[in-house]
């Protein structure tokens, strides 16, 4: 183990940890939204309860997740400090936006939210928690301009050592970017329509507050179809970009090692003894990855010997990863149409509820494969084709990025336990009485 090893497994675990309670952040947030408008335009005050039960959920996740994300920026100037002083023009620039135009916004508005119950008219309060909505949004749209940046970097120069900022107009609306942020919004909607449904199938299988229950469960479906079948026609817009701009994580994606036309798409995989350098491929499907890449059935793609070999992503992690992410998708599409389907009577079959209690978890994994492909995919890069990983890391001691490292799993682990036991305690309890 070395300095870099470590500052990348405790970069990788509080991300991941962080992004536990990111997605839904910015997915329920949209959801209380609409149920507090519902009210508002209704006067239903089943609508009401609606908005405070699940909004309660949606602060205790929030508070948990400020607290995770606060510490992860740190890792910039302590953990990766070279990567930092070289490209802080555009890097820091895009998280200061961040932090002052959205996330200090977005803080703001939620204590609006909470203590203006009284003090504000119902349509100003859901007002209020649109613009929360849209704040934590934006929050999610600067980091991942940010992170697309580093995807693909655009609208810079080198000079004096250092990457500058030269087109601002460039970065936001690199398309990456862009893409990366049609594709991570909605997965968050996913994700809180299944903890939507999950929560509101576990009182319906006890029969517990069944107009309440059966109403969430409803809103939580529409998002869940609709968004479910986005992702999955965005992902085709971008696998097409990530073969023009990252073809080496095209080819770890599959495992293609050979150039050709017509590349298979292979449905597993298996390490051989070389492990990441060579992968025993099984049922392979010609001509579907050409087409994956260029709408091309015969078009040809490069394949990972094609690439030096100091430059080639984790070739088995990246290929599970993306697996694992199209696996979970398609099955969230497909439990959301049956749902559809059974919308209206739902108690009539509890094996359907039992299995969307049991599937709350998947889009957590689904959108943490996602994340994993994105950036191991993009290794041995920090910034694709600009600076590897490897240069920017700080000149730090193996001890010190050790001991931060168990401090981080410690602490984020007693944040993690305490979040979701709060989590779990107020939806099981469920909402207060009418």
């Amino acid at each position: 183990m070395d300095p870099l090893f470590l500052s990348r497994l405790q970069f990788t675990a509080t991300t991941l940890f962080h992004f536990l309670f990111v997605p839904l952040t910015l997915g329920l947030s949209i959801i209380v939204a609409v149920m507090e408008t519902q009210y508002v335009r209704t006067g239903d005050e089943t609508y009401l309860r609606m908005t405070k039960f699940w909004g309660k959920l949606f602060l205790i996740n929030f508070a948990v997740g400020v607290v995770t994300g606060i510490t992860l920026e740190f890792q910039f100037g302590t953990n990766w400090s070279r990567y930092s002083a070289y490209v802080g023009d555009i890097f820091g620039s895009l998280l200061a936006i961040e932090a002052t135009a959205a996330f200090f916004l977005e803080s703001t508005l939620i204590g609006v939210w909470v203590f203006g119950w009284k003090r504000l008219s119902a349509k100003a309060h859901a007002t209020v928690m649109w613009l929360v909505a849209g704040a934590s949004n934006l929050s999610a749209i600067w980091i991942l301009t940010a992170n697309g940046w580093m995807q693909n970097p655009v609208g810079f120069a080198i000079k004096d050592g250092r990457a500058e900022l030269q087109d601002f107009g460039a970065v936001v609306f690199n398309k990456f970017s862009l893409l990366q942020i049609l594709h991570v919004l909605p997965a968050a909607l996913v994700l809180a329509a299944f903890f939507v449904m999950g929560i509101s199938a576990y009182h319906l299988l006890k029969k517990q507050q069944v107009d309440f229950f059966t109403r969430s469960f409803k809103i939580g479906l529409t998002f869940g179809l609709i968004f479910s079948i986005f992702v999955a026609l965005e992902g085709d817009f971008h696998a097409r970009h990530v073969t023009e701009v990252q073809p080496a994580k095209l080819a770890a994606m599959e495992a293609h090692w050979e150039t050709t036309t017509q590349a298979p798409i292979h449905l597993l995989a298996l390490p051989s003894e070389e492990a990441e350098r060579n992968l025993i491929q099984i049922g392979s499907i010609p001509g579907v990855l050409s087409f994956l890449g260029h709408h091309d059935f015969d078009a040809e793609i490069k394949g990972l010997k094609d690439f030096p070999k100091d430059e080639r992503p984790p070739v088995l992690l990246t290929f599970v990863s993306f697996r694992a992410m199209v696996g979970l998708g398609s099955y969230f599409i497909l439990v959301t149409i049956l749902g559809f389907i059974l919308r209206n009577k739902l108690l009539e079959y509890p094996l359907y509820l039992k299995l969307m209690m049991v599937s709350v978890p998947l889009p957590y994994l689904a959108i943490e494969f996602g994340w994993l492909l994105a950036e191991v995919g993009r290794q041995p890069w920090i910034v694709y084709g600009i600076m590897k990983t490897s240069a920017g890391v700080s000149p730090i001691d193996l001890v010190q990025v050790a001991t931060s490292l168990v401090a981080f799993v410690l602490v984020y682990g007693l944040l993690g336990a305490v979040g979701y036991y709060l989590i779990i305690k107020k939806a099981v309890k469920g909402p207060e009485p009418a």
